[in-house]
């Protein structure tokens, strides 16, 4: 987290009270009632959630992988990489681990982490950690029942081209392409 400066403490909202008003599988839904910094009362609802981790596999060869799937919310296939659901008190570095072989097949020998993103502050509590994996090594992909995905090889020159044309959507993904080349000099 970022240090907060002497100016920063005139934005604090103070929480007086807060309703859960939905619990599902993947989120739940709080309902949080606030004080603003002027004193008057205003209502923020949250999204909560485990986090998420995701992971770019990059071969020897300089060649990432990412996966094809359906995304209910735009409908529409985006290409995005391999990621996955926290379960409640996991490592995101298994979470990757676990999510690289489901979704690609593929074992890394190596893995890197290098941040974490949240997308959507403003009412979602996920926070994304990124990871590189390399060293790759030939498993078994076993995606979740009801995951539909197929996997794309594509030189990672080529992946950093199709998010700067705005091929690629996904903020996750955009933003561990952009360290991955960086990373690795490309």
């Amino acid at each position: 987290m970022g240090k907060i400066n002497c100016n920063d403490e005139m934005l604090f909202e103070k929480t007086v009270d807060s309703k859960t008003v939905f619990e599902g599988h993947v989120f739940d839904v709080e309902i949080k009632k606030i004080i603003t910094p002027e004193g008057r009362e205003s209502t923020r609802e949250i999204v909560k959630h485990h986090g998420g981790a995701c992971i770019l596999p990059v071969d020897d060869e300089g060649n990432c992988y990412l996966v094809k799937q359906f995304r209910s919310p735009f409908e529409k296939v985006m290409l995005e990489a391999p990621a996955g659901k926290i379960e409640e008190g996991e490592d995101p570095l298994y979470c990757a681990s676990r999510e690289i072989t489901e979704e690609t097949g593929f074992v890394a020998k190596n893995i890197e982490c290098v941040g974490a993103v949240t997308a959507t502050p403003g009412y979602c509590s996920e926070v994304i950690t990124l990871f590189i994996g390399t060293g790759l090594e030939t498993g078994d992909a076993n995606p979740d029942l009801n995951e539909y995905i197929s996997t794309v090889k594509m030189p990672l020159k080529e992946a950093v081209r199709m998010a700067d044309d705005q091929e690629i959507e996904d903020a996750k993904t955009l933003v561990l392409i952009y360290k991955a080349a960086r990373r690795l000099g490309i």
